[in-house]
């Protein structure tokens, strides 16, 4: 599935460079034509043979391990003090929101964890709690797949809190079946997409209050393979279930370069991030890879190549809290790095296309 084999951008040089070595098999070669000259013995023959396979086998495990390294992409190692800086965080019972949300707790945030599954969310929140000792960790219902739930939530938080600092859309779903949600949306844009735009639009009036203050989006490099189906956006005249998701992550690309040319001047910025290929629970829903067999077979690769949930939360960290981004806004980044997404004229195009649907979808505008 190309999802899994494309996302990251392997620099094979660098790969070649920690792995290269002597040619072990020309040395090899070598002491068998000595061998069969008569020039070496038999004993000394094999100890050189054995000298040569074991270093390869070392160089091996070396070469995989720095590999390993490669793959678990850039670190934010920034400190940072948030205390009194009030976040939330979607989607975030376990994986990378989880992971963000710890990290957030350890730096003194306030922060209220949006999950659909309450109960899951409230077991994550008292491991959180535990972790950090930061009582400050709020767990709250929210179904991006709900309109409801999405006003009802905002508007519970607006009872509570008079402040945002941080906005990190960060739940979603990937290659699912088709389903709709319950106001009739395809269930991959409405979750991804349509969900978060009315949830940042909701509260857009105490990100303004409180600023300087951000909105992080999660999208993903399978944001290259999207197209904007301007005729069939919620994929009523046909689906493919990973075209759909590609296009759900290429709207959260123009949701964001939109946004932010709206925020202009606010103090609101908005990015938008892939946090590479990270072993959660994404993959759940599609065939091979969910699947308890897909999992066992895929264990080394998902060892050596897959991002660890930590290393999966850096970028996610680094474009809420770095002190350099507090003027940065509209871009897209990976590895803690921005990277370039285009400029051409279609993605602006489509980017106000979008949003005009989006605010039809969903009832709400600025």
């Amino acid at each position: 599935m190309f999802q899994v084999w494309t996302f990251q951008d392997v620099d094979i040089a660098r790969i070649k460079k920690w792995v290269r070595g002597p040619d072990l098999a020309s040395r090899h070669l070598k002491l068998v034509e000595s061998r069969s000259s008569g020039e070496m013995s038999a004993p000394t023959d094999y100890l050189f043979s054995t000298l040569a396979y074991g270093s390869a086998s070392a160089l091996s495990v070396i070469g995989i391990y720095f590999i390993r390294q490669y793959m678990q992409g850039g670190q934010f190692t920034t400190k940072t003090d948030e205390t009194g800086r009030v976040a939330i965080v979607t989607g975030c019972n376990q994986g990378i929101g989880k992971e963000t949300v710890l990290e957030l707790a350890r730096r003194g945030a306030t922060v209220y964890m949006a999950c659909r599954d309450l109960k899951k969310c409230e077991d994550a929140r008292r491991e959180i709690i535990e972790a950090t000792n930061n009582e400050n960790i709020h767990a709250r219902e929210l179904d991006l797949g709900s309109m409801k739930s999405i006003r009802n939530f905002a508007a519970g938080f607006k009872k509570e809190q008079n402040k945002l600092h941080i906005l990190i859309n960060n739940a979603g779903i990937m290659d699912c079946p088709k389903m709709l949600t319950e106001d009739g949306f395809e269930m991959q844009i409405g979750v991804n997409h349509m969900g978060h735009f009315l949830l940042t639009l909701l509260l857009l009036d105490l990100l303004k209050s409180s600023a300087p203050s951000r909105v992080v989006v999660l999208s993903s490099i399978a944001h290259r393979f999207g197209r904007i189906k301007r005729d069939d956006l919620n994929s009523e005249k046909s689906y493919d279930r990973k075209m759909a998701y590609c296009q759900s992550k290429l709207a959260n690309i123009l949701f964001t370069r939109e946004l932010a040319k709206r925020l202009r001047g606010t103090g609101v910025t908005v990015n938008a991030l892939h946090p590479g290929v990270v072993n959660t629970e994404l993959f759940r829903n599609t065939p091979f890879l969910g699947s308890r067999f897909g999992k066992l077979l895929l264990a080394p690769f998902i060892w050596i190549f897959i991002k660890t949930v930590r290393n999966g939360a850096q970028t996610t960290l680094y474009a809420a809290l770095d002190p350099s981004l507090e003027n940065v806004s509209g871009r897209y980044f990976s590895d803690c790095k921005p990277k370039h997404v285009g400029s051409a004229p279609q993605y602006d195009e489509d980017a106000e296309f979008l949003w005009a649907e989006s605010e039809k979808w969903t009832g709400v505008n600025i």
